[in-house]
């Protein structure tokens, strides 16, 4: 290959960039748009659950325990209510998803020491938030069911023995378990992956469809020449969606950005140019742009979101689902960034996925090459 073969077709692909507002929207604008909408809208955080509370005992023990939900941060007090009715109609209009039913004999019952039965009505509609909501109900209600055993030891006198094992949890890496600081750095990789290979997709299939790509091959150029000048380009724009991904969540998000910047980028230019060279090669199979861009978001969008480990844990998938996420180059990916940002790791940790990108890259070039030598003949 010679460098001043693939620079002309660099520069002319740079110029159709720069000189088409549409690419730059999609290479530069869209990624930034995802950004933060995804930042701002996607979390999987559950704060301030709505509350409804029919309390039929309407004692000091019920009202002190009604506050214990009022005054933890998971919950907001929405109302109170004195029907069933109108707790359905609550959790119907979504005004509460969950309702605490207190029953007449509460009090009574705490104080001749026996159980005491409280009901918790959830919207199950959203079971995973739904299920979160109730652990939360149960956590809270376990603090005041000990606080209570503990005022009845006391009342009784004499030494009390309290619990012989204190768990004290500490949590590495998000201490304050923000679902954000999660998020975004696979929201990274999902991103560069789809738009990466849906520019480079409409490449060729664009050469074909206006007719240059036969004055392309009356040059002395050669495939490689070819496909590599296009690539550098869209590698360019990759690069900079990346710093820019990065400056938003350092600034706007304020990401905790824990491990080397150098081997971010690094790792990054791996996973360019596997993503930027599948685009290619669906470029040169289709020859059509509009094919090229539906078959590139399906090939793309769809396993990234899906199958990559960036929303849905993989190891909650069935095992034929999690046998194919191996061939998914974003599962890799979202876990070197993971990695990189929240945990300080180095490359010594992520071999194993920077090696699969790294070949997966050499083998998607290699069949766009030789792919491309069989159209032209």
């Amino acid at each position: 290959m010679k460098p001043r073969r693939i620079k002309a077709v660099a520069c002319k692909e740079f110029l159709h960039v720069i000189r088409d507002p549409r690419s730059l929207m999609m290479g530069l604008a869209i990624p930034l748009l995802l950004l933060f909408l995804f930042g701002y809208a996607l979390t999987l955080d559950v704060d301030r659950v709505p509350l409804m509370v029919w309390d039929q005992s309407n004692t000091a023990a019920s009202r002190d325990f009604v506050s214990r939900f009022a005054g933890s941060r998971y919950f907001s007090l929405q109302g109170t209510t004195d029907t069933y009715r109108e707790i359905e109609r609550a959790i119907d209009r979504r005004d509460a998803l969950i309702a605490l039913v207190i029953p007449v004999d509460f009090a009574r019952r705490l104080e001749a020491g026996r159980q005491v039965e409280v009901q918790a009505i959830l919207d199950g509609s959203d079971s995973n938030t739904a299920t979160i909501a109730l652990g939360y109900a149960n956590a809270v209600t376990m603090g005041y069911s000990r606080d209570i055993v503990l005022e009845q030891a006391r009342r009784a006198g004499g030494d009390i023995a309290v619990g012989q094992l204190d768990v004290r949890p500490r949590i590495w890496f998000n201490s304050d378990m923000i679902s954000r600081n999660y998020i975004f750095p696979g929201l990274i990789a999902v991103i560069m992956m789809v738009i990466t290979a849906l520019l480079t997709s409409l490449t060729v299939a664009r050469e074909w469809e206006t007719g240059t790509m036969e004055q392309l091959i009356s040059t002395p150029l050669t495939g490689p020449e070819l496909i590599t000048g296009k690539l550098i380009p869209y590698f360019t724009v990759g690069i900079i969606d990346l710093l820019l991904s990065v400056l938003v969540g350092e600034f706007f998000f304020h990401i905790p950005l824990r491990g080397s910047l150098w081997l971010l980028f690094g790792m990054s230019v791996v996973f360019l140019i596997g993503a930027l060279s599948l685009g290619m090669l669906i470029s040169i199979i289709t020859k059509n742009q509009r094919m090229a861009s539906q078959l590139a978001i399906v090939s793309t969008m769809l396993p990234a979101f899906l199958l990559s480990g960036f929303i849905f844990p993989i190891e909650n998938m069935p095992l034929p689902i999690q046998g194919i996420t191996h061939i998914i180059t974003a599962r890799y990916f979202v876990t070197i960034l993971r990695g990189i940002y929240l945990k300080d790791v180095g490359i010594e940790v992520l071999a194993t996925e920077a090696g699969f990108l790294a070949v997966f890259g050499g083998v998607v070039i290699t069949l766009a090459i030789r792919k491309f030598k069989k159209k032209i003949v």
